[in-house]
């Protein structure tokens, strides 16, 4: 059985999330770099002064490339969700409008068979 305080509370979560996120956007910087690394050791005639320019033109790309992929990632998990719960809703509506009709005509059918049941037995 699960308690209360078995639960992350909702500051621990977002704590957590931020942690993650960091994480992750340490883990595109560093990987930004290192790319950046490799594309400068194929051109050996930049100067150091160079190829540190090059390797900060890189990894802002490089990084603003992954934000927008990421927005993008985000705004459509968020229109995924809203679509899914509007087809939720659509769905339940569908099922409660059918047990409805369902449940009245059980009714209707027992007051009918009870209506004959009384009409035979005089």
């Amino acid at each position: 059985m699960r308690h209360d305080r078995d639960r992350p509370a909702a500051a621990d979560t977002a704590s957590t999330d931020t942690v993650e996120g960091y994480l992750i956007a340490r883990a595109h910087h560093d990987q930004a770099h290192r790319e950046a690394g490799l594309l400068c050791s194929r051109m050996p005639w930049l100067t150091t002064a160079q190829a540190d320019d090059v390797t900060r033109h890189y990894v802002e790309q490089r990084l603003e490339a992954s934000r927008h992929l990421l927005r993008e990632a985000v705004d459509r998990a968020a229109q995924l969700r809203r679509e899914y719960e509007d087809r939720y809703a659509a769905l339940r509506r569908d099922l409660l409008v059918r047990h409805t009709a369902a449940a009245c005509a059980t009714l209707a059918c027992a007051a009918g068979v009870g209506t004959l049941a009384g009409l035979i037995a005089r």
